[in-house]
Order: structure tokens, then sequence, then C-alpha cells
């Protein structure tokens, strides 16, 4: 399975827009103009409007947090500052409180010298690809640089002082009541980042015995060394205070990656297997269906299968994997990346969310996570990331293209192979799955080195 680029869009990726901080796209100038589009776009009805702003604890966020605010303030409507909080969260107010709109201003896993804005609609989703086109139109034309309120018409901004009480009572109800964190030791790795007093908070008040990590934010150590993308220290950690379980989130806290009580990782999708089967079990799965994207392990769907549940794969990105989900009457999906989408809770990956769901499901069977987690049974897969200038379309690229046409003939189908650029660094993924480890690893960086090559050796 090879990669295919859609129309190019110039300044929004997979999530959001994204970016070295100060460097365009992610200037105070953008940041200000996408303030106006989102403004001008999201209003509806007479009354006030309103904009929740969140951001993550990177140093560039007090700029553009200012930038965009004074642009949604321009077109008159009024913006809601939260403060560092998960982009969940933002999600959630913005729906709750009735707000037109939520902006996140966060890159998520990325450096702290990378930062993005992404965008939620009134109901707590994000926008879809048309609504972001539009807003890059609004950009690039000059229908509403005249559209100048003055006087008492201008927008003002506000503090929501309650905003993270607010979504820790709303993660703390997502947990049964009849159930209990009481007896549990959790290290919780918040990786210096949004989630850094809110998931500390929401474990422990629901009993668990907590060890915060990552929770000292300097606004330059984000995401360094820690969270849901380096999980090594929170193994370590775990091992070391003998707990049950350690919770790794990222930057922004949308995605979860969980370590066991003998310091394996379990990743997205043995999340999805665990909490997919508890669902079915239950009667709680829509249409006994599990939506995850081509980057799951196909050992995926096997477990699934055997209990008469089945996955439906959509291109890289969770809000695609939302968009299907709500297309089809689909309530959980997810990504192996630790994005998982529990939408009868929420309306956009959370990692405090599906955390709770895992430990829900380990608290009523009474089991470890390692004993929960047998039932995913991995195949083979390798991911090689190279590092591109200039992401051209593989058709574009004979050798690589030939190469991969000769590895899919060698897998005979029992196996994938998938390469793609990824929708928010400048990188190129290859990914190839097989019954045999060795073959697997050695297609993998075969590809990678005729992509680098090929590509004018930026890998």
């Amino acid at each position: 399975m090879t990669y295919r680029p859609e129309k190019k869009r110039k300044l929004f990726g997979t999530d959001g827009v994204r970016g070295v901080a100060n460097e365009h796209p992610m200037t105070t100038e953008i940041a200000m103009q996408l303030g106006r589009a989102i403004a001008y776009i999201s209003r509806r009805g007479a009354h006030r409007h309103r904009i929740v702003v969140g951001k993550d604890t990177r140093v560039s966020c007090y700029m553009l947090e200012q930038a965009l605010s004074a642009g949604v303030c321009s077109m008159g409507v009024d913006v809601l500052l939260s403060g560092p909080i998960p982009t969940p969260a933002v999600a959630f107010l913005a729906r709750t409180m009735r707000a037109d709109a939520g902006v996140m201003i966060s890159a998520s896993h990325n450096p702290f010298q990378d930062n993005g804005i992404k965008f939620f609609g009134h109901d707590g989703f994000k926008l879809d690809d048309a609504i972001e086109a539009e807003i890059e139109e609004l950009l690039a034309e000059s229908r509403i640089d005249d559209i100048r309120p003055t006087a008492t018409a201008v927008g003002k901004v506000y503090r929501l002082d309650d905003a993270r009480g607010r979504y820790v009572q709303f993660v703390k109800d997502v947990f049964d009541p009849k159930l209990s964190l009481e007896g549990m030791k959790l290290v919780v790795d918040c990786a210096h980042g949004a989630s850094y007093i809110v998931a500390p908070q929401i474990f422990r008040e629901l009993g668990a015995e907590v060890v915060a990590v990552g929770v000292g934010p300097d606004g330059k150590n984000i995401n360094e060394q820690c969270g849901a993308v380096h999980p090594e220290g929170l193994q370590a950690t775990v091992k070391l205070h003998g707990a049950h379980a350690g919770i790794a989130l990222d930057g922004d806290a949308d995605r979860l990656i969980v370590v066991d009580e003998k310091g394996e990782v379990v990743d997205g999708d043995a999340v999805m297997a665990i909490c997919g089967r508890d669902m079915v079990k239950a009667g709680q799965l829509s249409e006994n269906t599990v939506v995850t994207t081509v980057m799951s392990n196909m050992g995926l769907d096997k477990c699934l299968a055997e209990v008469g549940a089945k996955t439906v794969r959509t291109q890289v990105g969770d809000r695609y994997v939302v968009e299907h989900m709500r297309a089809h009457g689909y309530n959980f999906g997810g990504e192996q990346s630790g994005h998982l989408v529990f939408l009868d809770q929420s309306s956009t990956g959370d990692g405090c969310v599906a955390a709770l769901r895992l430990l829900e499901v380990a608290a009523r069977e009474e089991k470890p996570l390692s004993e929960l987690s047998k039932v995913f049974e991995r195949v083979p897969q390798r991911l090689v990331n190279i590092a591109v200038k200039k992401k051209v379309p593989l058709e574009e690229l004979p050798k690589t293209s030939r190469l991969i046409r000769e590895i899919e003939a060698k897998l005979q189908g029992t196996g994938r192979v998938l390469v793609r650029y990824s929708g928010t660094e400048n990188k190129a993924r290859v990914m190839v799955e097989g019954e045999n480890a060795d073959d697997t690893q050695r297609y993998a960086q075969d590809i990678a080195a005729v992509l680098g090559l090929e590509l004018g050796g930026e890998s």
C-alpha cells in the first residue's frame, strides 16, 4: 500500500497548521490572520460570539496566543483564554460552553521549537477539510479585510479561570462510579506539557496513588525524552516504584501510551484490542467495529475477529478516524500512536479518557495489564522514518515504486507495505508488516535507503 498525496494545501496538514515557531507559517502575522478567519467563519446566530483558546507549555505559545486573540477580537468576537490545558479540554469547553469555536495552540508531540494551531467547531469536533480550505482561501484573498468593527463592537479577552476544574470533573465522570482506583499505584508522565496539572489530579481524585513525572514545564522541555513518544523513562520508573501501570501523555495530552506493571509498552493498538473486546462483551461497541488507520498492526484485526468484531481503516490522522466514525455510526476508534477516541464520551482523542477506560477494564476484571494485553498478538512490523526536504509523490520516484512492488510480491498477501509522508513533520514513513521479523526489518530498511537516495540523500 503506498501513499497518494491529496490536493496540496499550503498551510494545513493532517492536524492543523504546524511548523517552527516564528517561521512561516507559524508566525504572529499568520496567527492573527487565522484568528480573523476562524472568527469570521464560526459566527452563528445573533448572540455575542465567543471562541475558546487553549495552549500547551511552549514558550512560543505566549506570542501566538496574543496574536491569534488579537485577530479574533478584531472581528468582533470575544476570546476565552483557558491557559495551558489539554487539546481535548478545548474541544470539551467549546462544546459545553456553547462557544462558536475552539482553538488549541500546540505542536502536540513535536519538540518545543515547533508550534501549531488546530481548530474545533462549536460541537467540539475538528474542522473538516472543506472548512480548512475555506480558511486558507480567506487568508489568500481579501474578502474579510474590510470587516473592521469599532468602538464597543470589538471583541474582548476573558480568562476562563475554572477551565481546568471543568475538564477534570468531565474526565472523572467517564470512570464507572461503581469502581475505584484505590490500591493502584500509577506513574503519570505528563511530558512537561498541557496536562501537567490536570492529569495527576484526575487519577488522584479517583483514588490512585500517583507518582507524577514530567510536571515541571519550563517552556522548552516539553516532550524532551519523556511522554508518549519517549516512554523509556516511564518504563524504568514503573519498575522502580513497583507501580501497577504507567500512563504516558504527549505534549497536548490527546494521545496515550501505557506501560504495564512489568515495564512493557502497551501501545494504541493493544489498548484498542483490550477495550474493543471489552466493549463487545458489554454490548457497547457499535456495529462491532473499531475504526483505525492504515498504520495499525494486522494483529488487531485477528484479535477482534476472535470475538466477532472487525476493523475499518482510514488514512492516517485521528480526525479522519473520527470523521469515519461519525459518518457510519461507529463509537470507538484510534491510532497505533495512541490517539484513542471513545465517541460516546469525547469528540476527539483524549489520553486521560482513554487511560481511564483501560484502567476500568483492569479494575473490573481484576487482572494486571500484562495479563489483559495477552489477547493482542502483534504481527512483526517495522517502521522507519526518513527526514525529507520535499515530499515528492511516489509515482515520480521509479526506483522506490519498483522496489515496493517487488517486496509486496514477496509477501504474497501475508503482509503489507505502506509508504507515506507525515502530515505533521518533514518526514517520510516506511512501514512493512510480515510473518518473518527479520525479513520485515530488511524490507523496510531497503525501501528507506532507496527512498532516501532518490529524494536526494536527505535521510
